[in-house]
C-alpha cells in the first residue's frame, strides 16, 4: 500500500529533560523545549572590551595598539557607553522579544543585504556519489522520496530536537526548510511559509523551464520512487534540447533589481503570477542539470552557482546532474547550515542504509495513472526580456571574476589529531593561520562561524581565530632555528586559546555581536563613539578568511563565497583520515593558498609527531634514571 502523509502534530515523546528546562506538551516534540530556552545574553561591557583588545593585538603594530587601547579605555569609561549598554540590556529584557539580536541581524546580514545571493550568501553541499543511482531520473526520485519522511517529521513537529552535550538547541528555523521562499522587496526582503498540505508538490527545472509535479497520486497516496522516476523522465523528455527563457537568472540579481523585475513579471501577465506562486510554494526546487561534472572543482562550481539560469536561488534546491551526481544549494536568509546539513544527512543516510520505504519496484504500468508534469510557463514582454538578459550578463560577469580550489588532503584527519590530544577544529584553524603567514607574512583576520542556537532564535557568533598565540606559533614554525618541542608548546597554547574563545562565542560572549548591538542603540542625534571610528576596529572585522566547519561522511564537499573583496571563503570538513578545504576568492592566487594549506598541514603533523616522540624519549630516559 502506498504511503499517506499527514502533518498533524503528535504529543511530545517522553525523554530525559535536561536540568533547567521544561517541556511544553502543546508545542509538539520538535519544539517541546523551545519556551524554556534561555535568552541570548548581553555580555558585560568590560568583558567585551578586554576580549576586543586581546584579539586586535596580533593584527597591529605597537603604535596602532596603543591608540586603539586608548580609544577602548575611553569607551569603557564613558557615560555614553554605559547608556548604550543599559539600553541594550533593557531591550534584551523586553518580554515581547525572544532575542535582542535576531531581528537586527536577520535584516542587516540577510534580508536587507542587496547584493546577489549567489556567490555572496548561498552555500552548497556536494553529495557523496551513489553508485547504485547513476541515472539522473532515478537519483532525483530517490532524493525526493528519502526527503519526504523528514518533511513529515518537521511539518508535524515530531522531529527530535537537536542537542549539544545534552543542551537543547533552538528549532524555530526548521519551519523554513520546506514550502518556504525568500521574496525580493525594498528596502529589505521578506520570507513566506506556505501550507504544506495545500501545496504538496515539487518544482523541477530543466533547460531553464519549470515543471510542477504533485507528490501524491490522484487517489491521494504518496508517489513511490518508481513513480517519481517516471515523472522525472517525462520532464527530461518534455524539456527537449532547446533552452527556455532563463527566468531563474532573475533570482541571481541584485535584490533591488530583482524586486523591480518581479513586479514587471507580475504586471506583464497573470500567467506569470500563477507560475511564480507555484514555484515559490513548492516543497523544494529540484534542478536537473544537463552537465556531467566529475572533478571536485567542477561539481563544486556546479553546486555553488551552476550556469545561473537553471536555478531558482530564492529557495532551497536539490541539484541532480546527468551522470547521477547530486548536491544541495542552501537559501541562507532564514536558517544557517546545521538544519540543512541534518536534512541532507537524513536523506543520504536513509538511502545508503536502505532505511527509506521507496515503494513497489518499477513495472511496465508504473506511472500510467499519473497526470503529466505541468509546465509553469512565463510570458515575457520587452521589459521582462531585458531584465532577464541583463541578469544573465550580470551573473556571468560576477561569477567570471571568481575562482575556486578544492583541497582534498589525505595526509591525515581527526584520528591523528585526537591521537596527539588536540582539538581537530582548532588544529585546522591553526593550519590556516600558518598557511596565511606563509603567503602574506602576517596573521589573517579570521571569522569562524559558531552557532548560538542554545538560545531562543540564536544564529551565530564569531570565533576570532587569529590570536597572539597563533601568531607566536606560526612565527616559530617559520623560524628554522626553533625547536619542535617549543613549537609544540606554542601550538598547544594556541589550541587552548582557540577553544576558550569558541566557548565564549557559543555562550553569546563574543565581541562582534555585542559591539553590533551597542551601535544599534545609538540615537540619531548621538555621536558615534571613537572606538567605532578607529581604523583598527574596522581592520579587526574585515574578514580576510571567512571560515566554517561542517563535517559529514555523506558529503563530498561544501562551500560558499568570500565576504570581502580581498578575502577568501574557506569552508572545511574534518573526517577520520582526511581534511577537505574549499577555497573561493576574486582570483586572489587561490591555488597558491591551497598549496600553502597543504604544506602547512603536513608540516604541522611532522612537527607534532617529532615533538611527541622527543617528549616520550625524554620521559623514558627520566624513568630509566629512576
Amino acid at each position: 500500500m502506498a504511503t499517506k502523509r499527514n502533518f498533524k502534530s503528535s504529543a511530545p515523546k517522553k525523554s530525559d529533560v535536561p536540568e533547567g528546562y521544561a517541556v511544553d506538551p502543546t508545542a509538539g516534540n520538535m519544539l517541546r523545549f523551545q519556551a524554556s530556552l534561555p535568552r541570548l545574553p548581553v555580555p558585560a561591557l568590560s568583558s567585551t572590551v578586554h576580549k576586543y583588545l586581546e584579539t586586535i593585538r596580533p593584527l597591529v603594530t605597537d603604535a596602532e595598539y596603543a591608540k586603539s587601547q586608548a580609544a577602548a579605555q575611553e569607551f569603557l569609561k564613558s557615560p555614553h557607553a554605559a547608556q548604550l549598554q543599559k539600553r541594550l540590556e533593557t531591550r534584551a529584557a523586553d518580554p515581547s522579544l525572544k532575542n535582542w539580536l535576531a531581528d537586527w541581524w536577520n535584516d542587516v546580514a540577510y534580508m536587507g543585504y542587496r547584493d546577489p545571493v549567489v556567490v555572496y550568501v548561498s552555500y552548497f553541499y556536494v553529495h557523496l556519489d551513489d553508485p547504485r543511482r547513476r541515472d539522473p531520473a532515478k537519483r532525483a526520485a530517490s532524493l525526493i522520496k528519502a526527503m519526504l519522511p523528514f518533511r513529515e517529521l518537521t511539518e508535524s513537529k515530531r522531529l527530535e530536537p537537536e542537542k549539544v552535550r545534552g543542551t537543547p538547541l533552538c528549532m524555530d528555523s526548521y519551519k523554513w526548510l520546506f514550502h518556504a521562499c525568500r521574496y525580493p522587496t525594498k528596502p529589505s526582503d521578506t520570507a513566506k511559509k506556505f501550507d504544506p498540505q495545500a501545496h504538496n508538490h515539487v518544482v523541477f527545472v530543466r533547460k531553464n523551464k519549470f515543471y510542477e509535479v504533485p507528490l501524491t497520486t490522484p487517489e491521494g497516496y504518496e508517489l513511490s520512487e518508481a513513480e517519481l522516476e517516471v515523472q522525472v523522465e517525462r520532464i527530461i523528455k518534455m524539456a527537449g534540447e532547446e533552452r527556455g527563457a532563463p527566468i531563474g537568472a532573475l533570482t541571481a540579481e541584485n535584490r533591488d533589481i530583482w524586486t523591480d523585475a518581479r513586479t514587471a513579471l507580475i504586471a506583464g501577465s497573470p500567467v506569470n503570477q500563477v507560475s511564480l506562486e507555484r514555484i515559490e510554494s513548492s516543497t523544494i526546487i529540484v534542478c536537473l542539470d544537463d552537465t556531467k561534472p566529475v572533478l571536485r572543482e567542477d561539481i563544486s562550481w556546479a553546486c555553488w552557482v551552476g550556469d545561473g539560469r537553471n536555478r531558482f536561488y530564492d529557495k532551497h534546491q536539490l541539484l541532480v546532474f546527468d551522470n547521477g551526481r547530486s548536491g544541495f544549494l542552501g537559501e541562507h536568509s532564514c536558517m544557517d547550515g546545521t538544519p540543512t546539513l541534518r536534512l541532507n544527512e537524513f536523506i543520504l543516510a536513509s538511502l545508503a542504509h536502505n532505511k527509506v520505504d521507496l515503494g513497489p519496484p518499477r513495472s511496465s504500468s508504473t506511472g500510467a495513472n499519473l497526470p503529466q508534469p505541468t509546465e509553469l510557463k512565463f510570458e515575457l514582454d520587452a521589459t521582462c526580456k531585458k531584465y532577464v538578459d541583463e541578469a544573465c550578463q550580470h551573473f556571468d560577469e560576477l561569477v567570471g571574476q571568481h575562482d575556486m580550489e578544492v583541497l582534498h588532503y589525505e595526509g591525515y584527519g581527526k584520528d591523528l589529531m585526537k591521537k596527539l590530544k588536540a582539538s581537530p577544529d582548532a588544529w585546522a584553524q591553526l593550519v590556516k593561520q600558518l598557511a596565511f603567514h606563509k603567503m602574506f607574512n602576517r596573521p589573517g583576520v579570521t571569522y569562524e562561524s559558531c552557532q548560538t542556537r542554545k538560545y531562543q532564535l540564536g544564529r551565530t557568533e564569531v570565533i576570532r581565530s587569529a590570536s597572539s598565540e597563533s601568531k607566536a606559533w606560526a612565527e616559530a614554525m617559520l623560524n628554522p632555528e626553533e625547536t619542535d618541542e617549543h613549537r609544540a608548546v606554542l601550538f598547544r597554547r594556541a589550541i587552548t586559546r582557540h577553544l576558550q574563545y569558541a566557548a565564549w562565542a557559543a555562550d553569546g560572549q563574543g565581541v562582534d555581536r555585542h559591539f553590533f548591538g551597542l551601535k544599534r542603540m545609538l540615537r540619531d542625534d548621538e555621536p558615534v563613539p571613537a572606538i567605532y571610528l578607529d581604523p583598527v576596529f574596522s581592520k579587526s572585522n574585515h574578514w580576510e578568511l571567512s571560515t566554517s566547519q561542517l563535517s559529514s561522511r555523506y558529503l563530498d564537499g561544501w562551500g560558499y563565497g568570500e565576504v570581502v573583496t580581498d578575502g577568501y571563503g574557506l569552508s572545511y570538513s574534518i573526517e577520520d583520515h582526511y581534511i577537505r578545504w574549499t577555497i573561493t576568492s576574486l582570483k586572489r592566487n587561490t591555488a597558491e593558498l591551497k598549496h600553502y594549506i597543504a604544506e602547512a598541514a603536513t608540516e604541522t603533523r611532522f612537527m607534532m609527531e617529532r615533538a611527541t616522540a622527543a617528549e616520550q624519549a625524554k620521559a623514558s630516559a627520566e624513568k630509566t634514571k629512576l
